[in-house]
């Protein structure tokens, strides 16, 4: 079943008196349980396309649908619903609140979704197992290496279940080595849980990590590869 159905999506930008199509035309179908990769260069659709996908820009024309719901129908409080509970956002920056813990940084979804106080320590300190970070619920941002940050925004981004994460240049400020444990943690949650991952990077070597590739150029989608 598809989680993802994009239909002939136009997204168009006006710059004074000229207009340009950032999406052209542009039709994508994601199965559940794939890890998909996004890419392409600076200003070929990609990131106007994740937008979308995260709800967070509409379309001029065309459809979206996730996991059946038609989201462009949506008013801003059922948006805020729907990225709640179906969807987990990892950024290139952590972007985790500086003044508080790991743990309270990965509570916030839950606060927004009104689980008790209880509840929500147990489902963080349950999240942060099982990124590893269980010894480090009580250290603010800035006592932890980038690499810990960001398995923190991941906790964030699972703890209300969801069956879609979204996550934008997650590697961007990482180094190699810790890239390699970002993206393998990546795998293993794809593997174990099901859960639909779709990631932009520019990086072909953390592309390969993604079972499938696709391609934009100019707005378009110029290739789709799937990988046996």
């Amino acid at each position: 079943m598809s989680l993802i159905e994009v239909k002939h999506a136009i997204k168009t930008y006006q710059t004074g008196e000229d207009s340009f199509n950032a999406l052209n035309d542009v039709s994508l179908s994601i199965e559940e349980g794939e890890f998909v990769a996004i890419m392409g260069a600076s200003g070929s659709g990609k990131s106007t396309f994740m937008n979308m996908l995260g709800t967070l820009d509409k379309p001029n024309s065309g459809s979206y649908h996730l996991d059946g719901i038609d989201v462009l129908s949506l008013n801003s409080n059922e948006l805020s619903q729907i990225r709640n509970v179906k969807m987990g956002f990892v950024f290139q920056g952590f972007n985790l609140i500086s003044r508080t813990t790991a743990i309270e940084n990965v509570e916030l979804p839950m606060i927004y979704y009104g689980v008790p106080e209880e509840e929500r320590h147990k489902r963080a300190m349950e999240a942060l197992k099982i990124v590893g970070l269980e010894g480090r619920a009580h250290h603010m941002p800035n006592q932890m290496s980038g690499g810990q940050q960001q398995r923190v925004a991941i906790a964030r981004a699972i703890i209300n279940d969801p069956p879609l994460i979204l996550a934008d240049e997650p590697t961007g400020n990482l180094d190699t080595k810790t890239s390699i444990e970002v993206m393998e943690f990546f795998v293993n949650l794809n593997a174990k849980t099901g859960k639909t991952i779709v990631l932009v990077t520019h990086e072909p070597d953390i592309a390969e990590y993604c079972k499938r590739v696709v391609r934009f150029k100019d707005g378009n989608i110029i290739s789709d590869e799937v990988k046996i």
